[in-house]
């Protein structure tokens, strides 16, 4: 069963965030789109790539209006253990969720039951608070912050003229597809 149009359930999680422990909750998303990028577990070695590759491009993220959230199954104490270890994650400015309780990687379907880890999950999310794109890889295979930027991009812009979609490799500027029965097999 698909996860497109699917509210997210209600939550509050503890999360580590730029040198502090904070709250954050479904409210907290809603009015803004945002990303969940699920991953394994902290001190890895996919992950910091990830996670990393996501604080590079963490500004033009925010340029467009979308928060960053990474979520692992560890605690928000091993989130700060992490940042304070590691130089990678010392870049990260966006909240890193704390799911031990495993409330948010089952309500994404991202959790791997027998070892307590989810998998690698990106979810775009609405400012209604419903998913609107997801890409789920297994353990091994790390994702690209710049595709996920893009696919925010083209969720945007299609969720703005909605009578208007963006092909492959669309990016902010390019022309776009007027869907209509003139354009039926011609592309």
């Amino acid at each position: 069963m698909s996860l497109i149009g699917k509210e997210i359930a209600d939550f509050s999680v503890e999360a580590y965030h730029q040198g502090d422990f904070k709250t954050i909750t479904k409210a907290d998303l809603v009015g803004k789109w945002s990303v969940f990028v699920f991953y394994p577990a902290d001190f890895t070695f996919v992950c910091p790539t990830e996670l990393g590759d996501l604080a590079d491009l963490y500004p033009e993220f925010q340029k467009i209006g979308c928060e960053i959230y990474s979520v692992s199954t560890d605690t928000h104490f091993t989130h700060k253990a992490w940042h304070d270890a590691s130089e990678t994650i010392k870049k990260i400015e966006y909240p890193m969720l704390a799911d031990p309780t495993h409330a948010l990687s089952r309500d994404f379907r991202v959790l791997i039951k027998e070892a307590g880890l989810a998998v690698r999950g990106s979810f775009i999310i609405a400012p209604d608070a419903k998913i609107v794109a997801y890409e789920v890889n297994d353990l091994g295979v790390g994702r690209s912050a710049a595709e996920l930027l893009r696919r925010v991009q083209a969720s945007q812009f299609v969720a703005e003229h909605g009578d208007q979609v963006c092909p492959a490799k669309w990016t902010p500027g390019e022309s776009t597809l007027k869907p209509s029965l003139d354009l039926v097999g011609l592309l």
